[in-house]
């Protein structure tokens, strides 16, 4: 059987916001806020902006290209350039699926908030109703043993809804919904700051953003952190812009479209940045409770926090409160199917099965592991499964990216097709920015991950990272090693 009709954007508008919508994620929400406090305040913003043309946009570049080049899945595309790298396609797809998997429970956890927040159900004390009351969290093994219902039922609903978008035609499924989603989750931001900046106490917050430690760009931690932000917000080494761009028509302009989703994207993470800081400065100013002491991360922020600041604003927690985790729920649907849409591209390219077939069986499989995140113990396991994937796998997943499209593929294709039709030309700069620059730094935030997680790893912790790698290897080696019922799978 040959392969079918190559799918394509319906237009540029589709494939930005799309692009765009991926890179909008939880991570842009509730972790920079917390990156850029503890890095310096406004003085992070150097090094950011510095990661941002050396890693962002140099990295996405890089993905676009290929993409566009092959019109190909990432397995091909690995395949096509020496048949051995075909596994290391297969391993940088399997990170993503199970980075999926957990991602999905979370943006679950957002939807149950959704509810809850429409009558501040969490109470007096929502760090303890979010750990005894939402997760039922237990350290105890056994926990594993223990369903909670509640987030079972909400990873379902999440994974209902990815399955609902990805088995439609790209643009019918992806391209509608991100932009639908993508400008309402503007539009709600741009209210919630405009409210923000409004409340008593706010400047205590925001002028965190605009107060620079200039001491701090002098510390080699800040500016990893910064490389690190990058790379986690753009999804860089996800594949997910070397799919998208895949699905280009000719005549694309591929750098100018990548300086604009990378620009998109860091402005939305430094404007809810400020509204997120006015939020905690009321906080501040209303309870006594100090600054540095409300500036978290991840579902720290999210779902305690936050609920904590809603209960001080009286009824207007009620609108703003939803509106919230709205924006969560709109980020995170974004990029939980930008995150399967590749694993499902590569598998319906190699063994020929319709999209509707293969995204039904990606999504079983998918809630199926997210079941294991839905127990009492579900919590502990999720936060071993982000250190690994997170500072192990994806950034080793970039590293591999860097050496193989800038040293064993023929690098002058790759500039040549980023400038045929654009208006913004790259070069011998961004060649040796690739080439030798980015593993450099890459590296670096690859060792500083891997001795971080490992160092603070228990007896648990150790074994399901054990686990996770033996995985890593196994089934990337099984999905190269299976024949491909395509037959032009293997033409060069």
């Amino acid at each position: 059987m040959t392969e079918t009709k190559k799918q394509e954007w319906n237009s540029n508008l589709a494939f930005m916001m799309a692009m765009i919508g991926s890179a909008v994620g939880l991570g842009n929400i509730w972790r920079f806020p917390n990156v850029l406090y503890s890095h310096g305040g406004g003085s992070f913003m150097i090094p950011y902006i510095v990661s941002l043309f050396l890693l962002g946009i140099s990295f996405v570049l890089v993905e676009y290209a290929v993409g566009f080049k092959f019109k190909k899945s990432i397995a091909r595309v690995m395949y096509s350039i020496k048949d051995k790298l075909e596994p290391v396609a297969w391993f940088i797809l399997l990170v993503v699926f199970l980075i999926t998997t957990y991602y999905v429970c979370v943006v679950g956890w957002d939807f149950i908030y959704i509810i809850l927040s429409f009558t501040k159900a969490w109470g007096a004390n929502p760090d303890l109703y979010f750990s005894n009351n939402v997760l039922h969290a237990t350290d105890s093994m056994s926990g594993l043993f223990t369903i909670v219902p509640n987030v079972l039922i909400s990873v379902f609903i999440i994974w209902f809804i990815a399955w609902m978008i990805i088995k439609r035609d790209l643009n019918d499924g992806i391209g509608k919904v991100s932009q639908i989603l993508l400008p309402l989750l503007c539009l709600i931001v741009v209210g919630i700051v405009a409210f923000s900046l409004t409340l008593p106490g706010a400047s205590i917050g925001y002028t965190q953003i605009f107060t620079p430690d200039w001491s701090a760009l002098l510390n080699l931690d800040v500016w990893l952190a910064a490389f690190g932000q990058i790379v986690f917000s753009l999804s860089l080494g996800m594949a997910i812009a070397m799919t998208y761009a895949s699905y280009l028509p000719e005549g694309s302009k591929l750098v100018d479209n990548a300086v604009i989703v990378a620009f998109s994207n860091s402005g939305f993470e430094v404007f809810n940045s400020i509204g997120i800081f006015s939020i905690l400065g009321f906080m501040t100013a209303t309870s006594g409770i100090p600054f540095n002491e409300l500036v978290t991360e991840g579902t720290g922020l999210a779902f305690v926090v936050f609920p904590q600041v809603f209960n001080t604003m009286g009824s207007v927690a009620y609108i703003l409160g939803p509106l919230f985790f709205i924006c969560i729920l709109f980020a995170g649907i974004t990029s939980v199917i930008a995150l399967l849409e590749g694993v499902c591209y590569s598998i319906s390219e190699k063994f020929l099965i319709e999209r509707k077939k293969t995204a039904t069986v990606v999504c079983i499989v998918g809630f199926l592991i997210s079941c294991i995140f839905a127990t009492g113990a579900g919590s502990t396991i999720l936060g071993i499964f982000d250190a690994y994937l997170n500072n192990f796998a994806l950034l080793l997943a970039v590293l591999l990216e860097c050496l193989i499209f800038g040293w064993i593929y023929k690098f002058d294709d790759l500039i040549e097709t980023l400038n045929n039709n654009s208006k913004l030309q790259v070069g011998k700069t961004w060649k040796v920015t690739i080439k030798y620059i980015l593993p450099i730094c890459i590296a670096g935030l690859w060792i500083q991950g891997v001795y971080s997680t490992v160092s603070q790893a228990d007896g648990l912790s150790l074994t399901v990272m054990g686990i996770l790698s033996v995985l890593l290897i196994v089934i990337p080696i099984i999905f190269a090693k299976m024949p491909a019922l395509n037959k032009d799978y293997y033409n060069v």
